[in-house]
């Protein structure tokens, strides 16, 4: 299944296609780069429609039926960047800061009915983002990072896996860092 989830309407088809719902993640996300003074308001606007819209949009769609089922868990998969911020992204660093925020908020309106919600928030991943970076910049990123070395894709997909299962069955409103140490 497919869905813009930047678009209320197909984020909701997208659940209801789905059908009951138990775990819930959303990964969706984009990055338009650029300094704030040359930030234009498109790339503002699709930044953060979909990395934070469109996890408004998934979770108000499916909470419902996790709700009366009174079981769920939901991970919404933030960034390092949410925390720390980085140079020429202010609309990212704004998403994933919200998806935080949001996370957290939702799991206290939603615990009493049995339903989870937490945040992965990875650092520098192995991926089509990280490929494309310059070397120096590359370098400068190792060298941040405790374990000196990017993570893959797999790290966050366990970590993701973990919050959705019932060893996390006591877990809610937290954020966990999938980055090597480089939040701390």
């Amino acid at each position: 299944m497919q869905a813009d989830v930047s678009s209320p309407d197909e984020a909701r088809a997208l659940v209801e296609e789905a059908g009951e719902l138990a775990i819930l993640v959303n990964n969706a996300g984009l990055t338009r780069e650029g300094v704030l003074p040359r930030m234009s308001d498109d790339d503002w606007r699709a930044v953060i429609e979909t990395n934070l819209s469109g996890v408004f949009y998934t979770c108000r769609a499916a909470t419902r039926g996790m709700m009366k089922r009174r079981s769920g868990a939901i991970v919404n998969v933030s960034s390092i960047v949410g925390l720390r911020g980085n140079w020429g992204q202010t609309n990212y660093a704004a998403s994933k800061a919200g998806i935080i925020g949001f996370t957290k908020s939702l799991a206290r309106e939603l615990g009493s009915r049995g339903v989870r919600a937490n945040v992965v928030a990875p650092g520098y991943i192995n991926s089509r983002l990280t490929d494309v970076l310059p070397e120096d910049a590359r370098s400068a990123m190792l060298a941040n990072t405790p374990l000196g070395k990017l993570g893959d894709p797999e790290h966050v997909a366990g970590a993701v896996r973990f919050l959705c299962s019932d060893e996390a069955s006591f877990i809610t409103g937290e954020v966990l860092l999938v980055d090597g140490g480089l939040g701390m």
